[in-house]
């Protein structure tokens, strides 16, 4: 029988944070900070890296570095070991998403592999970069997948890819840690009002999509919601997080919901007039003649 492990107490850890300039991650970093831990915020943006440090306060640095880079991981961990003595959480939340809604069809293949670069090949390497120090000091793994790991992705099927391969790779990681006496969480993101869903979300098709889903699931909310949920998952050693919280009733009846609900998406004549018109722009837009300069 292995013992179960203690609660992870942020007082005193060391944290490393991606994405956090802004949304999410900046919001995690934050309360990260406010419950004693010493955090690295890390961005594409070295500039957006540190100006959201000095926000954040004291016992916090900024670093820039991109997630797709393993030799740059690599060295901003180096980095967070060397000013702060070490490394006890990972939190994997750099994320993109397509600029906007296309068919896979309809999108070039350069877009479709960048989001899953980012979004899987991304946390990978922020993982591996880490886990060396992860395993040494018993501390915590934490990711971000989304509710996309079990909700249909017509329209955004990189995102919808590589969010059910952070779901798995948590899943496994998990249980690979454990007789380290570490760990690894899972947050599953709904609607979180970030710069990334405005975006999504004032795009010409969001509205027909939204149509073709019910209501109550597009509910937002706000940065600080999700981090809190996602800081107290980890602070639990939780295998999962959810915000809003009724998804993880969703998650656990997908194998019966998304049969029934991808074949009415399939017989659903606004979701598939919605996809002929996304197609006929792609198509219209690849035989239109380069402007003449």
């Amino acid at each position: 029988m292995v013992t179960p492990m203690p609660a992870f107490d942020l007082n005193g850890k060391v944290a490393l944070v991606t994405g956090a300039a802004r949304g999410i991650g900046f919001e995690t970093a934050r309360q990260m900070q406010m419950r004693g831990a010493s955090v690295a915020v890390l961005d594409l943006d070295p500039q957006q890296a540190a100006d959201a440090a000095e926000r954040i306060g004291e016992r916090t640095t900024g670093i820039g570095a991109d997630v797709t880079d393993q030799g740059a991981m690599m060295a901003a961990v180096a980095q967070v070991v060397g000013e702060f003595g070490g490394l006890d959480c990972v939190v994997a939340n750099a994320g993109i998403a397509q600029k906007q809604l296309a068919t896979v069809y309809g999108m070039s293949g350069e877009e479709w592999e960048r989001v899953l670069e980012v979004d899987l090949l991304g946390v990978f390497r922020t993982v591996r970069a880490a886990l060396p120090q992860i395993v040494e000091r018993r501390g915590q793994v934490a990711m971000v997948s989304s509710v996309y790991a079990f909700a249909n992705g017509f329209g955004n099927s990189p995102y919808a890819v590589a969010k059910p391969g952070v779901e798995a790779f948590g899943r496994g990681l998990r249980v690979e840690l454990a007789h380290h006496g570490a760990s690894a969480t899972v947050a599953y993101f709904g609607w979180v009002d970030t710069t990334m869903v405005q975006d999504a979300l004032s795009q010409p098709d969001a509205e027909r999509l939204n149509k073709t889903t019910p209501k109550f699931l597009l509910k937002r909310i706000q940065p600080e919601e999700a981090a809190a949920a996602f800081v107290r998952g980890i602070e639990e050693r939780a295998p999962r997080v959810f915000a809003p919280k009724w998804w993880r009733y969703y998650s656990a009846f997908r194998g019966l919901i998304n049969p029934l609900l991808d074949k009415r998406m399939e017989r659903d004549a606004n979701a598939q007039a919605l996809l002929r018109d996304i197609d006929a722009r792609a198509t219209s837009s690849a035989e239109s003649p380069a402007p003449k300069r």
